[in-house]
Parts: C-alpha cells; sequence; structure tokens
C-alpha cells in the first residue's frame, strides 16, 4: 500500500512502522535507563535526588526538540527533523557507553531526549495528516502502544542481562538496534502534506492554542505525564522490598498498556477523548494508591489497574488536539508533548528528593533495612496519588466543557450559524 487515506504517492505502511520503531528507540532507553539507575548510582555513588536530576535531563530534551520540531515542521519536513533524531540517538548512547561520571551521564541523556522529542514532534502530526476521522485515532493509538511495547522488551532484556551480571553499558548497547530500523525505513521516503491548511501556518497555530480549551488541556498534559512517568521511571527503587519484582511489575504495566492502545481507537468510538480520559484518571489514581499499600502478589493487581488507567493518557490527549482543535496543527501536538515532558524535569527531582526524604523519616523511626525502603517507597507513592486525583476533577470538568461546546456547535449549526469552534 502506497498512498494514505488523503495523500497520494506516500508509503503509508513504512512511514508507519518506521515512526514504531523510533517510538521503541525511545522507549528503550526510558526503561533500560530505569532498569540501571541502581547500577549507576552504586557505580558512580550517586544519591536518589542525582539520578532523579539525570532522569529530568532526559524529560527535559524532550520538550526542547518537540517545540522547534513543531516550529519547522512545515518547512523543514518530518523527514529532516527525523534525520537529527538518528545523529542525537547514536550520538547520545554512545556517550552514554563512555561518560563514566555525573555530568557526562547528565549531557548524554540529554541528547537521547532530543532525539526522542524529534520522533514525537515528527511521528505525531504524520499521521494526523495521514489518516482520516476516527482511523486517525485508531493509528495513532497503535503508534503509541510501542512505547509501553518497547518498554516491556527493554525492562524484560535489562532484567535478563543484570541477572547474567553484564554491565549497564551493554545494556545501553541494546538501544542502538531499533535506532538503525527506523532510520532505514525513514531512508528517502516522501512525508504527507497538511490536510487543515490553516495548521500549517504558524499564525493559525497560534490563534488556536490560545483558546482556553488548549491550554485547559496544557495544564491535564503536565499532570497526565506525571501519573504515568513517575511511578514507571522510579519502579526499580520505590518497588526494590515490596516483594515483587520491580522489573517485572514495569514489564506487566507497559505489556498491558501496548494491548489497550491496540484496541484504542474502538474505545474513542465508543467513548470519546473525554470519557477514556475520564475513566483512565479513576483507575489510575486507584492503582497508585494501591501500589502505596500493597506489597507481594497483591503488586501484580495493583500493577494491573495502574496500567489500565494510564494507558489511554498519551495517545488520546494527543488525539483530542488533533481532532478537537486541529488549527494547532504540528506545533499543537508539539507543544502539548513538551509540556507533558517538561513538567518531569520538575517532578523527577522532586521525587528523587521525596524518596531521600522519606527514606531519612523511616530510619528516624527506627527502621532498617528492607523495612525501611518498602515504609519509604510506599509512602512516595502515597504523594505521587495526589496527580492522578487531581486530574479526576479536571477531566469531569473537560467532559461537561466538551458536552456543553456539542450541543451549542449542533444548535448552531442547525440556525445556520457559524459553529463555534472548541
Amino acid at each position: 500500500m502506497k498512498t494514505t487515506d488523503n495523500q497520494a504517492g506516500v508509503n503509508a505502511n513504512r512511514l508507519f512502522y518506521g515512526s514504531c520503531f523510533a517510538l521503541i528507540t525511545t522507549a528503550l532507553s526510558f526503561s533500560i535507563r530505569a532498569g540501571i539507575l541502581p547500577q549507576l548510582g552504586d557505580e558512580l555513588s550517586l544519591s536518589a535526588e542525582q539520578l532523579g536530576f539525570i532522569n529530568s535531563m532526559w524529560f527535559l530534551g524532550f520538550p526542547i526538540s518537540m517545540v522547534i520540531g513543531g516550529l519547522i515542521y512545515h518547512k523543514v519536513g518530518g523527514k529532516a527533523i527525523m534525520q537529527f533524531a538518528f545523529f542525537a540517538h547514536a550520538v547520545g548512547i554512545i556517550m552514554t557507553i563512555y561518560a563514566g561520571s555525573y555530568v557526562g551521564l547528565l549531557i548524554s541523556t540529554l541528547l537521547i531526549g532530543l532525539g526522542n522529542g524529534c520522533t514525537e514532534a515528527a511521528c505525531n502530526p504524520m499521521i494526523a495528516d495521514a489518516y482520516q476521522g476516527t482511523r486517525m485515532s485508531k493509528m495513532l493509538n497503535r503508534f503509541h502502544m510501542w512505547f509501553p511495547g518497547g518498554i516491556v522488551v527493554g525492562s524484560l532484556v535489562s532484567k535478563f542481562m543484570t541477572d547474567l551480571g553484564m554491565s549497564w553499558q551493554s545494556q545501553i548497547w541494546v538501544i542502538i538496534i531499533p535506532a538503525l530500523i527506523y532510520a532505514y525505513l525513514f531512508f528517502g521516503q516522501p512525508w504527507p502534506k497538511a490536510k487543515v491548511q490553516e495548521g500549517a501556518t504558524l499564525k493559525g497555530n497560534l490563534r488556536a492554542m490560545f483558546s482556553p480549551l488548549f491550554l485547559f488541556m496544557v495544564v491535564c498534559m503536565s499532570l497526565t505525564a506525571a501519573s504515568e512517568f513517575i511511578p514507571q521511571q522510579w519502579t526499580s527503587v520505590i518497588l526494590a522490598k515490596s516483594g515483587a519484582q520491580p522489573m517485572l511489575i514495569l514489564a506487566l504495566v507497559t505489556g498491558i498498556m501496548a494491548v489497550a492502545r491496540y484496541f484504542g481507537g474502538e474505545m474513542v468510538a465508543k467513548f470519546d477523548q473525554t470519557g477514556v480520559l475520564l475513566g483512565s484518571a479513576c483507575l489510575a489514581t486507584v492503582g497508585i494508591y494501591l501500589f502505596s499499600t500493597q506489597t507481594g502478589s497483591m503488586a501484580y493487581v495493583a500493577a494491573i489497574i495502574f496500567a489500565l488507567g494510564v494507558a489511554y493518557f498519551w495517545p488520546n490527549m494527543i488525539g483530542f488536539i488533533a481532532d478537537k482543535i486541529p488549527k494547532s496543527g504540528a506545533l499543537g501536538m508539539s507543544i502539548l508533548g513538551a509540556v507533558g515532558m517538561f513538567s518531569q524535569t520538575i517532578f523527577q527531582p522532586i521525587t528523587g528528593h521525596w524518596i531521600d526524604e522519606n527514606m531519612a523519616a523511616a530510619a528516624e523511626m527506627g527502621l532498617t533495612g528492607d523495612e525501611l525502603e518498602l515504609t519509604a517507597g510506599q509512602e512516595t507513592m502515597r504523594s505521587i496519588t495526589i496527580f492522578p486525583i487531581l486530574l479526576i476533577v479536571l477531566f469531569t470538568i473537560l467532559w461537561f466543557w466538551v458536552k456543553k461546546r456539542k450541543a451549542t456547535s449542533a444548535a448552531e449549526a442547525e440556525s445556520g450559524q457559524p459553529a463555534t469552534e472548541l
């Protein structure tokens, strides 16, 4: 198949598969790094707060390149953005392996984050332009299933290699494999043009992005990202003494997320993005709370509920913008994703600080060893529940807001007057 739903001469399959391998590269850089955090901390004598700052560089590079990529997408094209993504991924991976210091890891992780952000900046609008209506939501969900899907692979690879006593450097080399594959798939391929012409102009983008609805979604995005990424990124530290295998928890969570996102298009068709997001916030709250109270086999039950909660956050936040605020264009989708990642440059070090504080508080209570680490980890998870709780409130407001605007638009259309845009 060499045409998309609205673009002739574009190899839809090849571009989509290339996008998926690019997102797998992002996922491996997320999960493998999560798996090697304890080794990095021990080898380089780094505190949890310092590890948090290393994590934050991954999240900082992401929004920087997403914003820039969104601004230049219609000028230079998605192909050029993905060429830079490969450069940043390759250099970042090699620098990580040979860094050997805290500062070196900060710089190399920032580069990998830049490559990851370029993937989102180029591939989200490409899919939104290539497909129409509910098929667009379906393909966006299936594209984003490869982030958790790649995390499943990365977490299992990391656990297997760690159990074999292999170095963290050898684990990082694995990330280069999908990067080479996506570079090959994108090579020489034309990309689709914008299907909403006003969405291809900066003036049109900015006008749409300064609407109350878009600004509201920006706030929500920072909280959905925190709810999804913080528990996953700190799995190996927070759940280390819970009686469950942290990397198996991560694999279980992301595996369920991948399967759920495969059927995301059907969920959106039935409940709209607003209903899906509200239900997701409720499940995420329950899942994170259970992480803070349960141990042993019940931690896996918590993981299942948490996974079903966060699975639809990211693709449907992006899909909401593409579907309901299309004039924001590639820039709107990039800005929203950038906000989600940039928020983690704030929340990741804060989470590391919470862990250090809770460790100290547990030690003052006379706790030691596994009991100390378990108590501190559960207390940290309890603090994290504030993010999805706030989302329940905000997505309830969004559900009524969108329902009211749809009713208003329908009434205006029936009267022959221009409909008010969401």
